[in-house]
Protein backbone atom coordinates (compact mmCIF):
# COMPACT_ATOMS: atom_id res chain seq x y z
CA UNK A 1 0.00 0.00 0.00
CA UNK A 2 1.19 3.36 -0.51
CA UNK A 3 1.30 6.51 2.14
CA UNK A 4 -1.99 8.35 1.83
CA UNK A 5 -2.52 11.39 2.61
CA UNK A 6 -4.44 12.23 5.90
CA UNK A 7 -7.34 14.34 4.02
CA UNK A 8 -8.43 11.21 2.34
CA UNK A 9 -7.14 8.21 5.12
CA UNK A 10 -10.62 7.83 6.54
CA UNK A 11 -12.17 7.92 2.71
CA UNK A 12 -9.80 4.96 2.19
CA UNK A 13 -10.77 2.89 4.91
CA UNK A 14 -14.19 4.00 4.92
CA UNK A 15 -14.82 2.42 1.50
CA UNK A 16 -12.86 -0.65 2.55
CA UNK A 17 -15.07 -1.20 5.63
CA UNK A 18 -17.97 1.45 5.91
CA UNK A 19 -19.68 0.10 8.65
CA UNK A 20 -17.14 -1.04 11.46
CA UNK A 21 -16.85 1.32 14.26
CA UNK A 22 -13.89 3.56 13.48
CA UNK A 23 -13.97 5.56 17.34
CA UNK A 24 -15.68 4.22 20.30
CA UNK A 25 -15.92 6.84 23.13
CA UNK A 26 -17.86 4.67 26.11
CA UNK A 27 -20.30 3.24 23.70
CA UNK A 28 -20.97 6.75 21.34
CA UNK A 29 -19.45 5.10 18.47
CA UNK A 30 -18.85 6.55 14.50
CA UNK A 31 -18.29 4.10 11.89
CA UNK A 32 -16.23 4.63 9.15
CA UNK A 33 -18.21 6.01 6.87
CA UNK A 34 -20.20 8.39 9.29
CA UNK A 35 -16.63 9.60 10.36
CA UNK A 36 -16.09 10.12 6.64
CA UNK A 37 -19.48 12.31 5.81
CA UNK A 38 -19.51 14.34 8.98
CA UNK A 39 -15.82 15.68 8.53
CA UNK A 40 -16.14 16.24 5.32
CA UNK A 41 -19.06 18.82 6.25
CA UNK A 42 -17.37 19.89 9.43
CA UNK A 43 -13.98 20.89 7.33
CA UNK A 44 -16.08 22.95 5.12
CA UNK A 45 -17.43 24.94 8.29
CA UNK A 46 -14.18 25.29 9.43
CA UNK A 47 -12.98 26.47 5.90
CA UNK A 48 -15.46 29.05 5.51
CA UNK A 49 -14.19 30.15 9.22
CA UNK A 50 -11.10 30.58 7.40
CA UNK A 51 -8.97 27.92 8.14
CA UNK A 52 -6.26 27.23 4.95
CA UNK A 53 -3.32 24.84 4.01
CA UNK A 54 -0.73 24.86 6.47
CA UNK A 55 -2.80 26.54 9.74
CA UNK A 56 -2.60 25.68 12.98
CA UNK A 57 -6.32 24.43 14.49
CA UNK A 58 -5.95 24.96 18.24
CA UNK A 59 -8.56 21.86 19.18
CA UNK A 60 -9.36 22.60 23.36
CA UNK A 61 -11.71 19.40 23.67
CA UNK A 62 -11.97 16.48 26.15
CA UNK A 63 -11.59 12.77 25.01
CA UNK A 64 -14.62 11.91 22.70
CA UNK A 65 -15.78 11.41 18.97
CA UNK A 66 -15.95 15.11 18.95
CA UNK A 67 -12.08 15.23 19.52
CA UNK A 68 -11.59 12.89 16.49
CA UNK A 69 -13.84 14.70 14.21
CA UNK A 70 -11.92 17.97 14.60
CA UNK A 71 -8.67 16.71 14.12
CA UNK A 72 -9.63 14.60 10.86
CA UNK A 73 -11.86 18.15 9.60
CA UNK A 74 -8.17 19.90 10.06
CA UNK A 75 -6.37 17.31 8.16
CA UNK A 76 -8.86 17.26 5.09
CA UNK A 77 -8.36 21.46 4.77
CA UNK A 78 -4.68 20.58 4.97
CA UNK A 79 -4.16 22.27 8.26
CA UNK A 80 -2.10 21.12 11.75
CA UNK A 81 -4.27 20.27 14.79
CA UNK A 82 -3.03 21.86 18.08
CA UNK A 83 -4.44 20.19 20.87
CA UNK A 84 -4.75 21.99 24.19
CA UNK A 85 -6.24 20.46 27.78
CA UNK A 86 -10.23 21.24 27.50
CA UNK A 87 -9.50 22.25 30.98
CA UNK A 88 -6.58 24.39 30.29
CA UNK A 89 -7.51 27.88 32.76
CA UNK A 90 -7.72 30.83 30.16
CA UNK A 91 -4.70 32.28 31.02
CA UNK A 92 -2.13 29.24 30.18
CA UNK A 93 -4.26 29.03 26.63
CA UNK A 94 -3.97 32.38 25.78
CA UNK A 95 -0.10 32.11 25.93
CA UNK A 96 -0.71 29.10 23.45
CA UNK A 97 -3.03 31.38 20.90
CA UNK A 98 -0.42 33.83 21.21
CA UNK A 99 1.93 31.82 20.42
CA UNK A 100 0.56 29.52 17.36
CA UNK A 101 -1.46 32.21 15.98
CA UNK A 102 -3.93 29.63 14.74
CA UNK A 103 -6.61 30.47 12.08
CA UNK A 104 -9.39 28.16 14.36
CA UNK A 105 -9.72 27.70 17.97
CA UNK A 106 -11.88 24.80 18.54
CA UNK A 107 -13.78 23.96 22.29
CA UNK A 108 -13.99 28.11 23.43
CA UNK A 109 -17.15 30.02 23.46
CA UNK A 110 -17.29 32.30 20.02
CA UNK A 111 -15.84 35.64 20.00
CA UNK A 112 -13.08 35.10 23.14
CA UNK A 113 -10.21 35.34 20.75
CA UNK A 114 -11.80 37.57 18.13
CA UNK A 115 -10.72 38.10 15.34
CA UNK A 116 -9.27 35.00 15.39
CA UNK A 117 -12.87 33.08 14.91
CA UNK A 118 -13.77 30.38 17.74
CA UNK A 119 -16.56 27.60 18.47
CA UNK A 120 -18.14 26.24 21.31
CA UNK A 121 -18.17 22.55 21.87
CA UNK A 122 -20.32 20.81 20.50
CA UNK A 123 -20.50 22.68 16.83
CA UNK A 124 -22.30 21.56 14.44
CA UNK A 125 -22.02 22.51 10.60
CA UNK A 126 -24.82 23.78 8.50
CA UNK A 127 -27.10 20.80 7.16
CA UNK A 128 -26.54 22.60 3.82
CA UNK A 129 -22.99 22.44 3.49
CA UNK A 130 -21.94 18.74 1.28
CA UNK A 131 -20.38 15.95 3.00
CA UNK A 132 -18.72 14.71 -0.47
CA UNK A 133 -14.94 14.04 -0.78
CA UNK A 134 -12.67 17.37 -0.93
CA UNK A 135 -9.48 18.22 -2.65
CA UNK A 136 -6.82 16.33 -1.79
CA UNK A 137 -4.33 18.72 0.60
CA UNK A 138 -1.55 17.83 2.59
CA UNK A 139 -0.38 19.80 6.08
CA UNK A 140 3.60 20.02 5.99
CA UNK A 141 3.30 19.02 9.60
CA UNK A 142 0.57 16.68 11.19
CA UNK A 143 0.66 17.73 14.58
CA UNK A 144 1.77 20.67 16.82
CA UNK A 145 1.75 19.17 20.60
CA UNK A 146 1.75 21.69 23.63
CA UNK A 147 4.68 21.33 25.96
CA UNK A 148 5.68 23.13 29.24
CA UNK A 149 8.56 25.40 29.36
CA UNK A 150 11.38 25.42 32.17
CA UNK A 151 11.21 28.94 31.59
CA UNK A 152 7.33 28.98 33.11
CA UNK A 153 6.01 29.75 29.62
CA UNK A 154 4.60 27.05 27.28
CA UNK A 155 5.97 25.92 24.17
CA UNK A 156 4.90 24.33 20.72
CA UNK A 157 6.82 21.07 19.29
CA UNK A 158 5.71 21.24 15.77
CA UNK A 159 6.42 17.78 13.79
CA UNK A 160 8.06 17.58 10.36
CA UNK A 161 6.16 14.82 9.68
CA UNK A 162 3.50 15.45 7.04
CA UNK A 163 0.07 14.91 7.27
CA UNK A 164 0.65 11.46 5.45
CA UNK A 165 0.51 7.70 6.50
CA UNK A 166 1.24 4.62 4.97
CA UNK A 167 -0.90 2.23 7.27
CA UNK A 168 1.08 -0.72 5.46
CA UNK A 169 4.36 -0.11 7.52
CA UNK A 170 5.06 -1.54 10.76
CA UNK A 171 4.42 0.80 13.99
CA UNK A 172 4.45 0.35 17.43
CA UNK A 173 3.06 -3.46 17.29
CA UNK A 174 -0.44 -1.51 16.18
CA UNK A 175 -2.11 -4.13 14.27
CA UNK A 176 -3.81 -2.97 10.64
CA UNK A 177 -7.97 -3.16 11.10
CA UNK A 178 -7.56 -4.26 14.87
CA UNK A 179 -8.39 -2.34 18.31
CA UNK A 180 -6.93 -0.25 20.42
CA UNK A 181 -7.59 1.35 24.04
CA UNK A 182 -6.72 4.64 24.80
CA UNK A 183 -7.42 5.94 28.42
CA UNK A 184 -4.98 8.82 28.78
CA UNK A 185 -5.63 12.50 27.42
CA UNK A 186 -5.84 12.44 23.89
CA UNK A 187 -4.33 16.44 24.24
CA UNK A 188 -1.12 14.59 25.63
CA UNK A 189 1.18 13.11 22.73
CA UNK A 190 1.57 9.41 23.54
CA UNK A 191 -2.39 8.92 23.54
CA UNK A 192 -2.96 11.43 20.75
CA UNK A 193 -0.03 9.43 18.51
CA UNK A 194 -1.06 5.95 19.74
CA UNK A 195 -4.99 6.73 18.97
CA UNK A 196 -4.31 8.61 15.72
CA UNK A 197 -1.91 5.63 14.19
CA UNK A 198 -4.61 3.46 14.89
CA UNK A 199 -7.24 4.98 13.21
CA UNK A 200 -4.72 5.17 9.84
CA UNK A 201 -3.96 1.81 10.04
CA UNK A 202 -7.92 1.08 9.86
CA UNK A 203 -8.12 0.16 13.54
CA UNK A 204 -11.53 0.97 15.96
CA UNK A 205 -10.35 2.76 18.60
CA UNK A 206 -11.92 3.02 22.20
CA UNK A 207 -11.28 6.19 24.25
CA UNK A 208 -11.77 7.10 27.98
CA UNK A 209 -13.03 10.20 29.06
CA UNK A 210 -10.94 9.65 32.27
CA UNK A 211 -8.81 6.42 33.47
CA UNK A 212 -11.32 3.75 35.24
CA UNK A 213 -9.16 0.60 36.31
CA UNK A 214 -12.30 -1.56 36.19
CA UNK A 215 -13.49 0.06 33.40
CA UNK A 216 -10.27 -0.51 31.40
CA UNK A 217 -10.20 -4.20 31.73
CA UNK A 218 -13.90 -4.48 30.68
CA UNK A 219 -13.32 -2.30 27.35
CA UNK A 220 -10.34 -4.51 26.56
CA UNK A 221 -13.15 -7.49 26.80
CA UNK A 222 -15.74 -6.04 25.14
CA UNK A 223 -13.99 -4.63 22.70
CA UNK A 224 -11.73 -7.76 21.84
CA UNK A 225 -8.52 -4.59 22.28
CA UNK A 226 -5.53 -6.16 21.29
CA UNK A 227 -3.37 -2.94 21.57
CA UNK A 228 -3.48 -0.85 24.90
CA UNK A 229 -1.69 2.06 25.68
CA UNK A 230 -1.14 2.77 29.39
CA UNK A 231 1.45 4.75 31.85
CA UNK A 232 2.24 3.18 35.34
CA UNK A 233 0.22 4.92 37.25
CA UNK A 234 -2.65 2.99 35.28
CA UNK A 235 -1.23 -0.37 35.75
CA UNK A 236 -0.83 1.08 39.64
CA UNK A 237 -4.77 1.16 39.56
CA UNK A 238 -5.30 -2.00 37.78
CA UNK A 239 -2.69 -4.01 40.09
CA UNK A 240 -4.75 -2.24 43.15
CA UNK A 241 -7.86 -4.31 42.45
CA UNK A 242 -9.01 -6.83 44.00
CA UNK A 243 -7.38 -9.81 42.80
CA UNK A 244 -10.79 -11.78 41.83
CA UNK A 245 -12.07 -8.50 40.15
CA UNK A 246 -8.43 -7.87 38.10
CA UNK A 247 -9.14 -12.09 36.62
CA UNK A 248 -12.95 -11.71 36.34
CA UNK A 249 -12.24 -10.13 32.37
CA UNK A 250 -11.37 -12.10 29.58
CA UNK A 251 -8.03 -9.93 28.28
CA UNK A 252 -6.94 -13.04 25.75
CA UNK A 253 -7.55 -10.17 22.98
CA UNK A 254 -4.68 -8.15 24.15
CA UNK A 255 -1.47 -8.97 22.09
CA UNK A 256 0.71 -5.55 23.31
CA UNK A 257 -0.32 -3.36 26.08
CA UNK A 258 2.55 -0.58 25.87
CA UNK A 259 3.46 1.95 28.88
CA UNK A 260 5.98 5.12 28.67
CA UNK A 261 5.75 8.72 30.09
CA UNK A 262 6.97 8.09 33.59
CA UNK A 263 9.53 5.44 35.10
CA UNK A 264 8.00 1.71 35.92
CA UNK A 265 8.71 0.22 39.06
CA UNK A 266 10.69 -2.99 37.81
CA UNK A 267 7.64 -4.65 40.46
CA UNK A 268 4.86 -3.55 38.56
CA UNK A 269 6.49 -4.32 35.48
CA UNK A 270 7.08 -7.69 36.48
CA UNK A 271 3.71 -7.90 38.04
CA UNK A 272 2.27 -7.84 34.63
CA UNK A 273 4.74 -9.64 32.73
CA UNK A 274 3.38 -12.85 35.26
CA UNK A 275 -0.12 -12.10 34.74
CA UNK A 276 -0.36 -11.01 31.07
CA UNK A 277 2.84 -12.90 29.67
CA UNK A 278 6.14 -11.07 28.52
CA UNK A 279 5.36 -10.96 25.06
CA UNK A 280 2.38 -8.58 25.66
CA UNK A 281 4.55 -5.98 28.01
CA UNK A 282 6.40 -3.24 25.92
CA UNK A 283 8.06 0.09 27.15
CA UNK A 284 8.68 3.12 24.96
CA UNK A 285 11.21 5.95 25.78
CA UNK A 286 11.30 9.38 24.13
CA UNK A 287 9.94 12.47 23.78
CA UNK A 288 7.37 14.55 21.97
CA UNK A 289 10.30 15.94 19.98
CA UNK A 290 10.56 12.86 18.10
CA UNK A 291 14.26 12.72 17.80
CA UNK A 292 14.87 9.24 19.19
CA UNK A 293 13.50 6.43 21.29
CA UNK A 294 14.02 3.43 22.65
CA UNK A 295 11.94 0.10 22.82
CA UNK A 296 12.05 -2.80 24.69
CA UNK A 297 9.43 -6.12 24.82
CA UNK A 298 9.03 -8.03 28.37
CA UNK A 299 11.19 -11.12 27.03
CA UNK A 300 14.14 -8.77 26.64
CA UNK A 301 13.59 -7.05 29.70
CA UNK A 302 13.72 -10.23 31.99
CA UNK A 303 17.22 -10.67 31.02
CA UNK A 304 17.87 -7.14 30.95
CA UNK A 305 16.09 -5.94 33.84
CA UNK A 306 15.34 -2.21 34.22
CA UNK A 307 16.35 -1.26 30.89
CA UNK A 308 14.19 0.49 28.87
CA UNK A 309 15.53 -0.84 25.33
CA UNK A 310 17.60 -0.22 22.80
CA UNK A 311 17.99 2.92 20.42
CA UNK A 312 15.26 2.19 17.57
CA UNK A 313 16.77 1.39 13.62
CA UNK A 314 16.06 5.86 13.10
CA UNK A 315 18.14 6.80 15.70
CA UNK A 316 21.47 6.98 17.55
CA UNK A 317 21.93 7.97 21.38
CA UNK A 318 25.32 8.24 23.15
CA UNK A 319 25.45 8.79 27.27
CA UNK A 320 27.63 12.16 27.80
CA UNK A 321 29.98 12.81 30.85
CA UNK A 322 30.08 16.25 32.27
CA UNK A 323 33.29 16.94 30.76
CA UNK A 324 31.47 16.40 27.11
CA UNK A 325 32.79 13.31 26.32
CA UNK A 326 31.29 9.96 25.56
CA UNK A 327 31.70 8.06 28.60
CA UNK A 328 32.19 4.04 28.47
CA UNK A 329 29.59 1.21 29.23
CA UNK A 330 28.32 1.02 32.38
CA UNK A 331 29.18 4.38 32.96
CA UNK A 332 26.32 7.00 34.00
CA UNK A 333 26.18 10.52 32.21
CA UNK A 334 23.55 12.68 30.38
CA UNK A 335 21.51 10.69 27.36
CA UNK A 336 22.33 12.58 23.92
CA UNK A 337 20.55 10.94 20.83
CA UNK A 338 19.59 12.58 16.97
CA UNK A 339 17.41 11.16 14.11
CA UNK A 340 19.54 9.22 11.46
CA UNK A 341 18.39 11.55 9.31
CA UNK A 342 19.88 14.66 10.91
CA UNK A 343 18.61 16.88 13.55
CA UNK A 344 15.81 19.40 12.71
CA UNK A 345 14.18 17.16 10.56
CA UNK A 346 11.87 15.44 13.73
CA UNK A 347 10.22 18.71 15.05
CA UNK A 348 11.18 22.24 15.79
CA UNK A 349 9.76 24.68 18.67
CA UNK A 350 8.02 27.80 19.03
CA UNK A 351 8.60 29.65 22.10
CA UNK A 352 11.76 27.79 23.29
CA UNK A 353 15.05 26.81 22.17
CA UNK A 354 16.99 23.13 21.62
CA UNK A 355 19.31 21.66 24.36
CA UNK A 356 22.23 20.40 21.82
CA UNK A 357 25.86 19.76 21.50
CA UNK A 358 27.86 19.84 19.00
CA UNK A 359 27.13 17.49 15.90
CA UNK A 360 22.96 17.81 16.43
CA UNK A 361 23.16 16.26 19.64
CA UNK A 362 19.94 16.86 21.40
CA UNK A 363 18.91 15.77 25.24
CA UNK A 364 15.66 15.38 27.11
CA UNK A 365 17.40 16.10 30.13
CA UNK A 366 17.84 12.39 31.36
CA UNK A 367 20.78 10.77 33.00
CA UNK A 368 21.58 6.95 32.46
CA UNK A 369 24.07 4.41 31.28
CA UNK A 370 24.31 1.99 28.41
CA UNK A 371 25.45 -1.41 28.74
CA UNK A 372 27.70 -3.67 26.58
CA UNK A 373 24.54 -4.36 24.38
CA UNK A 374 23.46 -0.90 23.66
CA UNK A 375 20.74 -1.05 26.52
CA UNK A 376 19.52 2.25 27.65
CA UNK A 377 19.25 2.32 31.87
CA UNK A 378 18.14 5.33 33.12
CA UNK A 379 19.22 6.47 36.43
CA UNK A 380 17.36 10.68 37.26
CA UNK A 381 16.95 13.80 35.26
CA UNK A 382 19.13 16.68 34.75
CA UNK A 383 16.53 19.16 34.58
CA UNK A 384 14.15 19.51 37.63
CA UNK A 385 11.00 18.53 35.36
CA UNK A 386 8.67 16.83 37.51
CA UNK A 387 6.39 13.70 36.40
CA UNK A 388 3.00 13.33 38.05
CA UNK A 389 0.81 10.28 36.89
CA UNK A 390 3.33 10.41 33.50
CA UNK A 391 2.36 14.07 32.64
CA UNK A 392 5.32 16.04 32.63
CA UNK A 393 5.50 19.58 34.85
CA UNK A 394 7.80 22.16 35.02
CA UNK A 395 8.20 23.69 38.57
CA UNK A 396 8.87 26.85 36.93
CA UNK A 397 4.98 27.26 35.73
CA UNK A 398 3.74 26.36 38.18
CA UNK A 399 6.35 28.74 40.55
CA UNK A 400 5.26 31.47 38.18
CA UNK A 401 1.88 31.38 39.23
CA UNK A 402 2.34 31.28 42.83
CA UNK A 403 4.38 34.52 42.66
CA UNK A 404 1.98 36.45 41.35
CA UNK A 405 -0.03 35.85 44.19
CA UNK A 406 -0.32 39.21 46.57
CA UNK A 407 1.95 38.37 49.73
CA UNK A 408 4.08 35.83 47.75
CA UNK A 409 7.76 37.07 47.73
CA UNK A 410 9.16 34.02 46.21
CA UNK A 411 8.42 29.94 45.85
CA UNK A 412 9.94 26.45 45.12
CA UNK A 413 8.16 23.68 43.43
CA UNK A 414 9.29 20.05 44.25
CA UNK A 415 8.06 16.67 43.62
CA UNK A 416 7.86 14.22 46.44
CA UNK A 417 7.43 10.22 46.01
CA UNK A 418 3.95 9.15 45.80
CA UNK A 419 2.94 5.63 45.49
CA UNK A 420 -0.17 6.18 43.11
CA UNK A 421 1.16 9.03 40.82
CA UNK A 422 4.73 8.35 40.78
CA UNK A 423 5.87 11.84 42.55
CA UNK A 424 2.96 14.33 43.79
CA UNK A 425 3.69 18.32 43.80
CA UNK A 426 4.54 20.10 47.22
CA UNK A 427 4.62 23.56 47.31
CA UNK A 428 7.02 25.70 49.51
CA UNK A 429 5.79 29.36 49.40
CA UNK A 430 8.12 32.09 50.68
CA UNK A 431 5.56 34.67 52.84
CA UNK A 432 7.66 37.43 54.46
CA UNK A 433 4.58 38.06 56.98
CA UNK A 434 4.24 34.39 57.82
CA UNK A 435 0.08 34.02 56.92
CA UNK A 436 -0.96 32.55 53.92
CA UNK A 437 -4.81 32.14 53.17
CA UNK A 438 -4.39 28.93 51.13
CA UNK A 439 -7.93 28.87 49.94
CA UNK A 440 -7.04 31.78 48.00
CA UNK A 441 -4.22 30.89 46.93
CA UNK A 442 -5.57 27.55 45.66
CA UNK A 443 -8.66 29.69 43.99
CA UNK A 444 -5.92 31.96 42.42
CA UNK A 445 -3.63 28.89 40.77
CA UNK A 446 -7.14 27.69 39.25
CA UNK A 447 -7.36 30.60 37.23
CA UNK A 448 -3.82 29.74 35.98
CA UNK A 449 -3.06 26.29 36.07
CA UNK A 450 -4.84 22.93 34.84
CA UNK A 451 -5.74 20.77 37.44
CA UNK A 452 -2.66 18.34 37.42
CA UNK A 453 -0.11 20.74 37.64
CA UNK A 454 -2.08 22.14 41.12
CA UNK A 455 0.11 21.55 44.34
CA UNK A 456 -1.38 18.95 46.19
CA UNK A 457 0.34 20.34 49.80
CA UNK A 458 1.59 23.77 50.72
CA UNK A 459 4.25 24.70 53.40
CA UNK A 460 4.57 28.34 54.28
CA UNK A 461 8.24 29.38 54.75
CA UNK A 462 9.29 33.35 55.98
CA UNK A 463 12.95 32.90 54.48
CA UNK A 464 13.83 33.60 50.59
CA UNK A 465 14.16 30.19 48.46
CA UNK A 466 16.32 31.66 45.78
CA UNK A 467 20.05 32.82 45.89
CA UNK A 468 21.53 36.27 44.81
CA UNK A 469 21.46 35.18 41.44
CA UNK A 470 18.03 34.34 41.70
CA UNK A 471 18.14 30.73 41.19
CA UNK A 472 15.69 28.13 43.36
CA UNK A 473 17.61 25.15 45.98
CA UNK A 474 15.18 22.73 44.61
CA UNK A 475 17.44 20.02 45.14
CA UNK A 476 18.60 20.89 48.59
CA UNK A 477 14.98 21.57 49.40
CA UNK A 478 13.26 18.28 48.44
CA UNK A 479 16.59 16.30 49.94
CA UNK A 480 15.44 18.10 53.40
CA UNK A 481 12.07 17.07 52.83
CA UNK A 482 12.41 13.22 51.99
CA UNK A 483 12.01 10.43 54.21
CA UNK A 484 15.15 8.87 56.03
CA UNK A 485 16.58 6.46 53.17
CA UNK A 486 14.50 7.65 50.02
CA UNK A 487 16.48 9.89 47.15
Amino acid sequence: MAIISLSRIVAHWAAIQPDRVAVDHEGEQRTWQQLETRTNRLARAYAELGVKENDFVTIALANGVEFFEACFATWKLGATPQPVSARLPKFERDQIIELGKPALVVGVSDGEYAPIPSIPTGFTPEPSLSDALLPEKTATSFKAMTSGGSTGRPKLIVSRIPAEWDPEVPFLEIRNQGAMLVPGPLYHNGPFLWAMIALFKGATVAVTTRFDAEQTLERIETLKIDTAYMVPTMMRRIWALPEEVRNARDLSSLKALWHLAAPCPPWLKEAFIDWLGAEVIWELYGGTEGQGSTTIQGTEWLTHRGSVGRPVETCEMKIVGEDGETVPPGEVGEVFMRPLAGQGTSYYYLGADIREIEGGWESLGDMGWMDAEGYLYLTDRRSDMIVVGGANIYPAEVEAAIDSFPGVRSSAVIGLPDEDMGATLHAIVDVPEGALNEGALMAHLNEKLVRYKLPRTIEVVTEPLRDDAGKSRRKALREARLPAGVS
